[in-house]
């Protein structure tokens, strides 16, 4: 029987996307038990019989929803059914905090379970299910939100150990490599919610632009994010670069001198990883924060401070631009 078309999608995916992994490598995948995690883990399984690995379900239980432990206990059931050489589950504390909403809150406490499990099982790659949907979406909301390249390059590929392999998957994919494994997904209610805006751009304004402008805008938008991805990269390598040689002077913060003689786009990036080591949270930390920062540099006019995420502020002190403590945190 002829393998069908989205569940060959999917394994192609991640046979690519692990292609240098060496057998007895550990990889782990999170899996929600929604559709796309489900077919990335169902997929990470199948290819594990061929390159040698060793496959952890990992699943995070954030505490949100009523009924969420029954949910975690399912998914790690489902988990070891499938074939997953050890499972594993977490429960976390989600709040906000620090000047960060539920939504970065959640994601950072995830991101937080899996190092932990990633380090547990000594593992050489971490799967993330996010799909070509997923990227196209990400590229709408950061123009919507005026974040510049950065959010028009979208999702990166891969970070550290994470891996995305199905960025080239469309949803219908996933969804469909499900029904025909017979595997029983969950459809998370925060995904039907309006009040995320995500969820409007999934269930509004992408099928509006494909009514109107004709099928294939979210391929369109992936393949744009990954055309900048290149450029965005080598422009923030260039930046980190001059944020080292900036911060070798010595004394707190960057000189105002030193940031000055930087280009805008070099300027602007060195000026948000300063915020970023000062622990503003990146998903709360906008473009007009980094211009108001900027400002201090540039439009200096005795501003006494700019207020930041993270209960931070940014301050011009003697030639020098300093983030620091609000004292409102």
């Amino acid at each position: 029987m002829a393998l069908h078309p989205s569940v060959a999608a999917v394994r192609v995916a991640v046979r690519r996307g692990c292609a240098d992994l060496p057998a007895g490598a550990t990889v782990v995948v999170a899996c929600s038990g929604g559709p796309d995690s489900l077919a990335l883990l169902s997929a990470t399984v199948h290819e594990a019989r061929a390159g040698g690995w060793r496959v952890v379900g990992a699943t995070v239980d954030h505490g949100l929803q009523e009924g969420s432990a029954e949910h975690a206990a399912r998914v790690v059931e489902q988990m070891a059914a499938m074939g997953a050489d050890e499972t594993l589950t977490a429960t976390v504390t989600v709040g906000e905090h620090a000047g960060v909403g539920p939504e970065a809150a959640a994601r950072r406490a995830r991101y937080a379970v899996l190092e932990q499990v990633a380090d547990h099982v000594q593992a050489a790659a971490v799967l993330l299910g996010h799909t070509r949907d997923d990227q196209a979406e990400t590229v709408l909301l950061g123009l919507a939100r005026g974040s510049g390249g950065r959010s028009l390059a979208g999702m990166r590929r891969s970070f550290d150990r994470y891996r995305r392999p199905l960025l080239d998957v469309p949803r219908d994919d996933t969804v469909t490599a499900c029904q025909v494994e017979g595997l029983d997904a969950w459809q998370d209610p925060h995904n039907e919610d309006p009040g995320y805006a995500r969820v409007r751009v999934r269930r509004r304004v992408l099928p509006t632009l494909e009514d109107q402008l004709g099928p294939g805008v979210a391929a369109t938008l992936a393949r744009t994010a990954d055309q900048l991805r290149a450029d965005m990269d080598l422009l923030d390598d260039v930046a980190d670069a001059a944020y080292d040689a900036l911060g070798r002077e010595g004394g707190d913060g960057l000189p105002v001198e030193g940031l000055a003689a930087q280009p805008d786009a070099l300027r602007t990036r060195v000026l948000r990883r300063l915020a970023l080591e000062a622990g503003a949270p990146a998903a709360e930390l906008f473009h007009e924060h980094v211009l108001a920062l900027d400002a201090l540099v540039t439009a200096w006019r005795g501003q006494k401070w700019v207020d930041l995420p993270g209960h931070l502020r940014g301050r011009r002190v003697e030639g020098r631009l300093v983030v620091e403590r609000s004292g409102r945190g």
